[in-house]
């Protein structure tokens, strides 16, 4: 807020620049716009049928949206302001304009020097450029001629260009092409003539394009037809080489019979074991006379069955080796039936002389001896069979990764086909359509647009004041300069005792303007000045310094010398600048800082009337121990001590004497006065610093006045 309003301090100072700067520049563009001639804008509107839901009815156009949209419609404004298209507007303008009677434009100078053969030449090479959609080459001189004669009636495209503005009306489906010309017929035919050129060029291009695009899918279908034929035959030629059918259906047969087959082994290993185990509960029955007695009988009677039970086996072989086909199961049951009727018979007869009465397990041991070999024989066979089964089922594992393999690459090759047949197809389905885009709107010619020099004059007067604040703004920025006595003490970090005010008037004597109205607040300042001085001193005597010359240190040791006298205290006011002594010129007579400090005159000998009184010096530049020792000058200043209530030193300024040194080690005080307006450099710094090493640098003194000839008067001593 603090910078904010410092700022506007700093422009207040300009406020005139800022008034004459915009005045001169509005009277400028006035001068130069008298002349601006009116001009007329026309409007032509295209459809492009890219969001028109009434051109989207088609199955062949896709709708398209969103960033899509956006995307297509900046590609077709670019294309409507391309150099290609704004070519052939540039030769039909020349070319009306060359042979209409009533032209668009006057002819320009170089139109004027142009005779008539040359004019029958530049007609005609204009008209092939248009009919050949060429540009004019620069490099070929004839061409280079007919160019500059387009640019000199202001027709060739970069002119055109800058009259030209392309944009979409809103989120709707239409291009707007306006344009902006000196006559209402000229704007409507450059809109017109462009939006024309344009479709004809986007529609000759488009139309290239499909062909082209036709061309590539065509040769791209018969590449994947021959492919996708070749994959196809060599999956046919494997197939019949190995035999196969249907793998998949094949596998699962297999897979079916092995676990029927491995069921039937293990119904048939069960039923052998429990045959076995109810001949051996038969054969414990039988004491051993009589088991002999039945084998050896047995034997005998199992020799005719032995044929049949080995009939039997082989039928049951056959049966398992054709996939237990029914004709060997209706065989295998009869003989079975057979081997039965021949089991009753034997029991017929009597083998079982002495043991009649267990004839019955002798013919239930027969059955079972006869089932247990058949079930044995059975699970050889069931073993043989799915082991073969097996076999062949891993044997289809090959040829099943094989024809998957090609099966997969057939089916690749076809929906790559059937992938570029429908592009082909829809290709030229779209190459048979005719264009979306046309003209929906013709422009015609307008009324004048309101004249633009009033606007051209206020943007004037508005840019060159923006223009003023902001260089007053780098100007504010950039400038170092201390100003006020805030921005003192915050860059040297010591306090600031007092402003010394502008002086409202030149002040041509302190005693004279003390009781004066108009220096009320200056002498208000150094009042308060000098209670901020009283409290912080811790001795009788005070420096006054400066940075450098000029800046009012002595004009400020006079101003508080009287204010201390209008206290009724006795003052004395020394000159410690030897190198230029300005207090000293204001008082040619008088007591001489040499001579006191050498003790050949004793302070307050001339001057014990006044309240204030000065010692002069007499300009010789020198030091100041080369006067006196350091003992005698503190002796005589203690002795001035005794005689005035306060002691003033005005030294040379920190820059320009060393000599100001010496005073600082005879006090106790030490202030120093900054000019407002000056900045702190680096050699600045190096003073300051010096001053607050010696531990009584009480503050700073801003001085804001100017000093001027009637400043530096001082009041006379009498006498």
């Amino acid at each position: 807020m603090a910078e904010g309003y410092k700022f506007l301090k700093f422009v207040k100072r300009f406020r005139l620049a800022l008034v004459l700067v915009p005045l001169i520049t509005i009277i400028i563009t006035t001068f130069l716009v008298r002349n601006l001639k009116s001009s007329y804008i026309s409007q032509a509107q295209i459809s492009t049928g890219i969001v028109d839901e009434t051109q989207q009815q088609s199955v062949i156009i896709e709708a398209v949206q969103g960033e899509q949209v956006r995307q297509q419609f900046s590609n077709l404004i670019e294309m409507i302001r391309m150099k290609r298209v704004l070519n052939q507007v540039s030769y039909l303008l020349i070319i009306h304009d060359l042979t209409s009677n009533k032209p668009f434009k006057p002819k320009s100078d170089l139109v004027e020097t142009l005779n008539k053969d040359a004019v029958t030449h530049a007609i005609e090479v204009y008209r092939k450029k248009y009919e050949k959609n060429e540009e004019l080459d620069i490099n070929i001189p004839d061409e280079d001629g007919l160019l500059r004669v387009l640019k000199s009636m202001n027709y060739d495209p970069d002119a055109l260009k800058n009259k030209i503005s392309v944009f979409r009306s809103g989120e709707s489906d239409f291009i707007t092409v306006q344009s902006e010309a000196e006559s209402p017929e000229l704007a409507a035919y450059i809109v017109n003539t462009l939006s024309a050129e344009f479709i004809k060029g986007y529609t000759s291009l488009t139309k290239a394009s499909q062909g082209k695009a036709n061309n590539f899918l065509r040769n791209m279908l018969t590449e994947k037809t021959d492919t996708l034929a070749a994959r196809m035959a060599r999956l046919k030629n494997y197939k019949i080489r190995n035999k196969v059918l249907n793998l998949t259906e094949q596998s699962k047969q297999l897979y079916s019979l092995i676990l029927d087959y491995d069921t039937k082994k293990q119904e048939a290993v069960e039923k052998t074991a429990s045959y076995a185990g109810a001949l051996n509960e038969i054969d414990a029955k039988f004491n051993p006379k009589e088991r002999s007695y039945i084998e050896s009988r047995l034997s005998r009677v199992n020799q005719g069955l032995v044929e049949t039970k080995a009939e039997l086996s082989s039928l049951y072989d056959l049966y398992l080796k054709n996939d237990l086909d029914e004709r060997y199961k209706r065989s295998y049951d009869s003989l079975r039936n057979q081997l039965s009727e021949q089991i009753n018979k034997s029991s017929d007869q009597y083998i079982n002389n002495p043991l009649n009465a267990k004839q019955e397990l002798v013919n239930q041991k027969i059955n079972l001896e006869i089932q247990m070999d058949i079930s044995r024989y059975g699970i050889n066979s069931l073993e043989n069979k799915i082991n073969s089964l097996t076999r062949d089922f891993e044997n289809l594992v090959p040829q099943e990764a094989e024809v998957q393999t090609l099966e997969m690459s057939v089916d690749i090759a076809s929906k790559e086909y059937l992938d570029i047949l429908n592009k082909y197809n829809q290709s030229n389905l779209e190459s048979g359509v005719e264009s979306k885009m046309n003209i929906v709107q013709l422009g015609v010619g307008g009324l004048a647009q309101p004249s633009k020099k009033f606007s051209l004059i206020v943007l004037s007067a508005v840019v060159s004041l923006v223009f003023c604040i902001l260089a007053l703004f780098v100007i504010f920025i950039m400038d170092s300069r201390i100003l006020d006595a805030k921005t003192l003490a915050s860059q040297t970090s010591v306090p600031v005792l007092g402003t010394i005010p502008k002086l409202p008037a030149p002040l041509e004597a302190l005693k004279s303007s003390w009781e004066d109205p108009a220096y009320h607040d200056f002498w208000a300042s150094i009042r308060s000045i000098r209670y901020e001085l009283e409290s912080a001193m811790q001795d009788k005597v005070i420096v006054i310094s400066s940075f450098g010359p000029s800046e009012g240190k002595s004009f400020f040791a006079r101003c508080l010398a009287r204010s201390w006298e209008k206290t009724n205290r006795k003052v004395l006011l020394i000159d410690g600048n030897f190198t230029h002594p300005s207090l000293s010129q204001d008082h040619v007579k008088g007591q001489f800082v040499e001579d006191f400090l050498q003790g050949k005159e004793q302070a307050g000998q001339q001057t014990q009337q006044e309240a204030t009184a000065v010692l002069s010096n007499r300009g010789k530049d020198g030091s100041l121990l080369e006067l006196a020792s350091a003992q005698q000058i503190n002796e005589q200043l203690d002795e001035a001590k005794r005689i005035y209530d306060l002691i003033i030193i005005d030294v040379a300024a920190i820059n320009g004497s060393s000599l100001v040194r010496e005073w600082l080690s005879f006090t106790n005080d030490a202030i120093a006065v900054f000019k407002s307006g000056e900045s702190i450099n680096d050699d600045k710094k190096a003073y300051l610093a010096m001053l607050k090493e010696t531990g009584i640098f009480r503050g700073w003194i801003l001085n804001m006045a100017e000093m001027g000839s009637g400043e530096l008067e001082f009041f006379k001593t009498k006498g």
